[in-house]
């Protein structure tokens, strides 16, 4: 077989990982929990920690790659993220799985911003077509088996298989990429931009982890108090940062562009909504309704299913349709799917959600084809990587803020709710309720308290948690329907760039969960 097919077998492998393990965990967070005896705090990291690292290492992993040598990053990316899911399967407590997911997400950063650079090298005329297809329908049912998949493995077997099964798959795609991948790098390399690199990073790490201190501290505490200040004053210095340096790795410029701004908003709102309060739902399905992980994400996967078609759709429909036209509307049916789910009482099934489920869903599938080929469509060629990792640096950084907030909200909401329906005998016991059930023992608790008082604990925790994701489900779809209007007055179609001067618009690039798209102007 010719060397290129090897490279897009690589590429595809390594990148349908990386993706996979996006949603993958989502399912398995109960199992986590209880396995590690982990605390809700913890559960929120395990997800954002990866999310970050993919957040803050994109950019700087593409110029790496250009000076370097493409091969070179990737085989260290399918390295770092093969030892991380060993690392992560092994865990022993809540902060070496933190630590372990974080290796994967500088693993899958790095593989995320080489693949297409690599297939880009490989195939020219018809076969890079081909190549792009191929790659972008892998990743497409990475997003959409995650839910399934990790739900089957962390029933069927462990929690721990859904790192480990990524450990032989890893080590092959490794040999693969060294035995048969063509080596390309760059003629004219930017210098990395350290500096960036290292406020970017501190700024995003400070700012949600005090956003995930407050789900257990007040806001006025000085530890969430001094969090938010360094996270600020980071990002602050980081935008000072870029204004000065020669090669940044994000020009500011960018967003003086209203559609670039409005595509931003757009990627923001369209992870920290949906995306970011599945972890909520998951535990909704499992903790509160007691379904096992396999079939909370058989229900989940709902969503994705839903996304399939009208993801064809727009497709096809951004060549010929303006795509605020898309991702406007779009969005506007992710916030109104959030409102159908929202409603639940204590009584509620999982059925109450399925309208909001499908809505949401064939929301998300006329968002994410056009996002990111927006972001690279009002830019000249050679910027159309650094607008592309842009764009999808505001997607992870959207889910990482999104479920941080999300926690503080959710506690808050719960706590409030639960000292307003418990029996008198238990009212003063609200705020230690709420601290087992972040720590996923409502089992344990139920069975600490006297049997006359369990039914009416247990019917007073079912309500309180439903509010609580109400509350969610509410705030997110005002976040869906605040960048629905964004994307509706910020898109324009003479910010892009003409097909006469530039071919650009035109230029495959992957979106958030790695499709390649083209964009009319």
């Amino acid at each position: 077989m010719d060397k290129k097919w090897w490279t897009l077998a690589a590429v595809c492998t390594g990148t349908f990982m990386l993706l996979l393990d996006v949603t993958i965990v989502v399912v398995a967070q109960p199992a986590i929990q209880s396995g590690l005896h982990a605390g809700f705090s913890d559960v929120q990291w395990t997800l954002d920690a990866y999310a970050l690292t993919l957040a803050t290492l994109l950019l700087t992993s593409g110029v790496l790659a250009d000076r370097y040598g493409r091969k070179l990053l990737f085989q260290i990316g399918l390295a770092v993220f093969t030892l991380g899911s060993l690392l992560c399967g092994l865990a022993r407590d809540p902060l070496m799985l933190i630590l372990s997911r974080s290796g994967q997400g500088i693993g899958g950063a790095i593989m995320f911003a080489t693949s297409l650079a690599l297939l880009g090298n490989s195939f020219r005329g018809r076969d890079r077509g081909i190549a792009f297809g191929v790659w972008g329908a892998v990743t497409g049912v990475a997003t959409a088996l995650g839910p399934v998949l990790g739900g089957v493995i962390t029933t069927d077997w462990s929690w721990r298989g859904i790192f480990l099964i990524n450990v032989p798959i890893g080590v092959l795609a490794f040999a693969v990429t060294a035995w048969r991948v063509t080596e390309s790098r760059s003629p004219h390399p930017a210098p990395p931009d350290w500096a960036g690199f290292a406020l970017l990073t501190a700024g995003l790490v400070s700012l949600v982890y005090g956003l995930i201190r407050t789900s257990g501290n007040s806001w006025s505490d000085p530890g969430v108090i001094a969090c938010l200040a360094i996270g600020t004053a980071g990002l602050a210095a980081f935008a000072a940062v870029e204004r000065v340096v020669a090669h940044p790795m994000f020009d500011l410029s960018l967003l003086r562009i209203p559609t670039f701004t409005g595509g931003a908003i757009a990627a923001f709102a369209m992870n920290g909504s949906l995306y970011a309060v599945l972890l909520y739902l998951v535990l909704y399905l499992q903790d509160i309704l007691g379904y096992s992980a396999q079939d909370a994400g058989l229900r989940l996967a709902i969503i994705t299913v839903a996304q399939l078609i009208p993801s064809i759709i727009a497709g096809r429909l951004s060549e010929h349709v303006p795509v605020r036209w898309l991702i406007g509307p779009g969005l506007l049916l992710v916030g109104v799917g959030l409102i159908l789910m929202a409603g639940l009482s204590g009584g509620s099934s999982w059925t109450h959600l399925l309208p909001g489920f499908i809505v949401a869903g064939l929301g998300g599938g006329l968002v994410n084809p056009p996002l990111a080929s927006t972001a690279i469509g009002v830019v000249p060629s050679p910027r159309a990587g650094m607008a592309s990792g842009a764009n999808s640096t505001f997607r992870q950084v959207g889910i990482a803020a999104g479920i941080a907030a999300l926690g503080s909200i959710f506690t808050a909401a719960m706590q409030h709710h639960l000292a307003s329906v418990l029996p008198s005998s238990l009212a003063g016991s609200a705020g230690s309720m709420v601290t087992m059930v972040r720590q996923g023992s409502i089992g344990q608790l139920l069975a600490s308290l006297p049997p006359s008082s369990r039914a009416a604990a247990s019917a007073a925790l079912r309500s309180s948690f439903a509010a609580g994701l109400n509350d969610l489900l509410y705030v997110t779809a005002a976040l869906a329907l605040a960048g629905a209007v964004s994307a509706a007055l910020l898109i324009r179609g003479k910010d892009f760039v003409r097909a006469g001067r530039e071919h650009a618009a035109t230029a495959p690039a992957a979106n958030g969960h790695g499709t390649v798209e083209t964009v009319r102007q």
